[in-house]
């Protein structure tokens, strides 16, 4: 059978995630139709079928994958995969996203391997999604890790935020030549920003017959 563009398009967002879920599929293809999840079931278990995709039942309700990706069906590595997936869907429902790369490399094995690259709102962003605890030294180590990537020119300035996504926060406030944010998650983030864009929505403007200056928020 001739793939369709949503078949297409799934195909490609399993090889770009690695892993995706059902719930997640029919999410972000099928949400649409009046019952995406049935939608999505009858799909996913076509191109199953079909040798286009795998998937593990090691899962409720099933994950699948690109047809080359190279993962056991069983891996802890499933639910990292996952979590960046759900940052992805996190963030785009905050806005538009322009770039989203998942765990991209830059030059050999020893610089910083993010697990995010996303640009959001024309700025960059590697992004950091903890799972596991680190310690303070493990945390340390991995900043230092994209100073050197910083120093290396591999990456055209301006050189992305930081943005590390868990329950747990580092003590990371020496001088780094980019800057490092800490949240329990992406809607955390753009809410610890709404000071300075409402500061920036300010407007200055100048009453009629007075000479005075009225700040207008809005």
């Amino acid at each position: 059978m001739m793939l369709t563009n949503r078949d297409k398009a799934i195909i490609k967002d399993l090889t770009k995630f690695r892993v995706m879920d059902r719930d997640s599929i029919a999410e972000l293809h099928f949400s649409t139709l009046k019952k995406p999840l049935q939608a999505a079931n009858n799909v996913l278990l076509r191109l199953f079928r079909d040798g286009e995709i795998q998937r593990s039942t090691a899962f409720a309700p099933y994950v699948y994958f690109g047809p080359e990706v190279q993962i056991k069906k069983n891996s802890q590595k499933i639910g990292h995969f996952l979590a960046i997936l759900n940052t992805y869907k996190e963030i785009k429902k905050h806005g538009f996203i322009e770039s989203f790369l998942v765990e991209p490399k830059y030059g050999n094995k020893g610089v910083a391997e993010p697990d995010i690259y996303c640009r959001y709102r024309k700025t960059g962003f590697f992004i950091e999604v903890q799972k596991s605890i680190y310690s303070e030294k493990q945390m340390r180590e991995k900043i230092e890790r994209y100073v050197d990537l910083y120093n290396s020119g591999i990456i055209i300035k301006p050189f992305p935020h930081i943005l590390i996504l868990g329950e747990q926060r580092y003590a990371l406030d020496d001088e780094f030549p980019f800057k490092i944010f800490q949240h329990q998650n992406f809607t955390q983030f753009i809410q610890s920003l709404q000071p300075e864009e409402k500061q920036i929505q300010e407007k200055y403007i100048l009453e009629p017959n007075s000479g005075k200056i009225k700040i207008q928020i809005g």
